[in-house]
C-alpha cells in the first residue's frame, strides 16, 4: 500500500500536467516556443541582436529611405500639375459629368472652380513643370521622379496619412518604415534603425504613421525631440556613474537571457536590445545632434537659420547626419498644408519652408555619393479639389489624384509619370495607388512585397496586404 502510494507521487511530480506544459518538449508550451523562436529567427537572424543587418531578396537598388512627410494634403494645382484650362474656367461651375458620383469631404461638389494661384515654367533638361514657390526644387528636376497620379480610398486626414505610411486606414498596422526595419535590419549600431522627426505640430494619424503595430515593438519608429535632449531621460540621475549603470545593465541582461532562455520570448530580445541601445544613445545621441560641426556654409545651404532651433531645414540636415551613421529608415513629419481657406499665403509660406531644405537634403546626397543608394520620398496623404472652399482662396480634400516626387535610389531620374483632365480631377494616364507605390519603394529596397510577411491572428499580412503592383515605368 505505501509503495503504491509512493510511486502515485512519483508519477504525479514527474508526469503532472504543469511539468508536461512547461517542460516537456513535445508538449504544447514547446510547440508554442519553437514557433515563437522560429518566428524570432526569421526576424532577427543573427544570434542577440534582433536589428541586425540582412540581406535582401534580391539585389536592391536602395539601401536606406528618407520620407519627407508633407502632412495636412499639399496642393497638387499649385506645385506639381499645371492647369491652364482650369485657369480659363474660373469662377465656372464644373462640368455636370464631372462630378458624377462624386463627394466631396466638406465642401457642396457644385462649387465653381478655382484656378491655380502661382505661375509655372519649365526647368531641367527633362523640362518638367514646377510652380513658382519651389524656386529649389526646379534646379534639382533632372534628378526627380514626379508622380501626378496618386490615388487613394481615403478623404480625411488621419486614414489617409495612415493609409499613406502603413497600406490601411486602420489603426493598428505595421509602417513602411517597420516594414522596411523588420525586411533589412539597421547598419547603425548606437542609433535606433528608424528614427521620426517633426516640425511644426504633431500629425492627425499620430504615432500609427511610423509605429510597429503587430510587428515587435523593436521595429517601430523612435521619435526624437526636436529640443533639449533629443531622448528623454538620456543623462543619468544623480549618483549614478556610468560603471554603475553598466553594472546594472549587465546584472539585467543576465536576468532576461534566463528568461529568454526559459520562455523563448522574442520581445525579451528585443527588450534587451533596447536596454543596449538606450545605453548607447546616451553618447551617440547628442553627438548627433550637434550641428556644431557642420561648416556655416552647409547650415545656409539647408536655410538652417538657428542650429538649435527645430525646424524642418534642421531636420533635414539630421536626417543626412543619422543616414551617414547607419540608420535606415528616417521620417519627417511637417504637418502645415491643410488650405481650406488662406491657400495662396499659406502654399507660399509651406514652400518658403520645406523647398530650400528638400532640394539642399538631395544635392548634398548627390555630392556625397549618397543619393545612388538613398531613396527619397516627398509627399502628402492626398490632394486639393479643383472647386473653391473658403470664399475664393482654398480647396478642399482631394483623393482621386495628387502628386509627389521621389528621387535617388533607382529611381527615374528627370521623369514625370502619370496624368490628370484638364481640372486636376481623375488620372487619366498611369494611375499610382498607394499599394502600388509601396509595392515599389519596397523592390527598390531588395524586397518583394509578397514575400514580406509576418503572421499575426492566423494570417501572413503585408504591407500591400492583397495588392500593388511593382511599376516598372518609375526605374530606372
Amino acid at each position: 500500500m505505501n509503495l503504491a502510494h509512493e510511486l502515485r507521487q512519483a508519477c504525479g511530480q514527474y508526469l503532472s500536467r504543469r511539468w508536461f506544459l512547461h517542460d516537456c518538449g513535445v508538449g504544447l508550451a514547446g510547440i508554442a516556443a519553437s514557433a515563437l523562436l522560429a518566428k524570432a529567427t526569421r526576424a532577427a537572424p543573427a544570434a542577440g541582436n534582433p536589428l541586425a543587418p540582412r540581406p535582401p531578396h534580391f539585389p536592391a537598388r536602395a539601401r536606406r529611405v528618407i520620407y519627407l512627410f508633407q502632412a495636412g494634403a499639399p496642393s497638387h494645382l499649385e506645385l506639381f500639375d499645371h492647369k491652364p484650362e482650369l485657369t480659363k474656367r474660373n469662377g465656372q461651375l464644373p462640368p455636370a459629368e464631372l462630378l458624377k458620383g462624386y463627394r466631396a469631404a466638406f465642401i457642396n461638389p457644385n462649387s465653381a472652380l478655382l484656378g491655380p494661384k502661382f505661375r509655372f515654367a519649365r526647368h531641367g533638361r527633362c523640362g518638367m513643370e514646377l510652380s513658382e514657390v519651389l524656386p529649389h526644387t526646379a534646379r534639382i528636376a533632372d534628378d526627380l521622379c514626379l508622380i501626378r497620379s496618386m490615388q487613394t480610398e481615403a478623404v480625411n486626414h488621419a486614414p489617409a496619412q495612415i493609409m499613406m505610411n502603413s497600406g490601411s486606414q486602420q489603426f493598428g498596422r505595421p509602417s513602411f518604415g517597420s516594414w522596411t526595419l523588420y525586411g533589412l535590419g539597421s547598419d547603425s549600431a548606437n542609433l535606433p534603425g528608424f528614427v521620426v522627426l517633426t516640425s511644426a505640430k504633431g500629425t492627425s494619424g499620430g504615432a500609427s504613421n511610423y509605429g510597429s503595430g503587430f510587428l515587435p515593438a523593436l521595429y517601430a519608429g523612435t521619435p526624437f525631440r526636436a529640443a533639449g535632449d533629443p531622448v528623454l531621460y538620456l543623462s543619468n540621475p544623480k549618483g549614478i556613474d556610468q560603471a554603475a549603470q553598466r553594472a546594472s545593465l549587465d546584472t539585467l541582461n543576465r536576468l532576461n537571457e534566463l528568461a529568454l532562455e526559459s520562455a523563448g520570448d522574442p520581445e525579451i530580445a528585443g527588450r534587451m536590445q533596447s536596454y543596449e541601445m538606450a545605453y548607447r544613445l546616451q553618447t551617440s545621441a547628442p553627438e548627433l545632434m550637434n550641428l556644431g560641426s557642420e561648416p556655416k556654409r552647409m547650415l545656409d545651404s539647408y536655410g538652417v537659420k538657428d542650429p538649435n532651433e527645430a525646424s524642418f531645414a534642421r531636420n533635414c540636415l539630421l536626417a543626412r547626419r543619422l543616414i551617414e551613421r547607419g540608420v535606415r529608415f528616417v521620417q519627417l513629419f511637417h504637418e502645415v498644408w491643410d488650405q481650406h481657406t488662406n491657400l495662396t499665403g499659406g502654399v507660399k509660406q509651406n514652400a518658403l519652408d520645406t523647398d530650400r531644405a528638400s532640394a539642399a537634403l538631395v544635392a548634398d546626397l548627390k555630392a556625397r555619393g549618397l543619393l545612388d543608394d538613398t531613396l527619397v520620398i516627398w509627399g502628402g496623404e492626398f490632394g486639393r479639389t479643383p472647386m473653391v472652399q473658403g470664399g475664393n482662396d482654398g480647396r478642399d480634400h482631394h483623393n482621386r489624384c495628387y502628386s509627389l516626387w521621389l528621387t535617388g535610389g533607382g529611381v527615374k531620374a528627370g521623369h514625370v509619370h502619370g496624368q490628370t483632365d484638364d481640372f486636376g480631377f481623375n488620372v487619366v494616364a498611369d494611375p499610382v495607388h498607394v499599394h502600388d507605390l509601396h509595392a515599389t519603394l519596397l523592390h527598390l529596397l531588395g524586397l518583394d512585397h509578397t514575400r514580406l510577411t509576418f503572421r499575426f491572428q492566423g494570417r501572413d499580412y503585408r504591407l500591400t496586404d492583397v495588392h500593388g503592383n511593382v511599376l516598372k515605368g518609375l526605374l530606372a
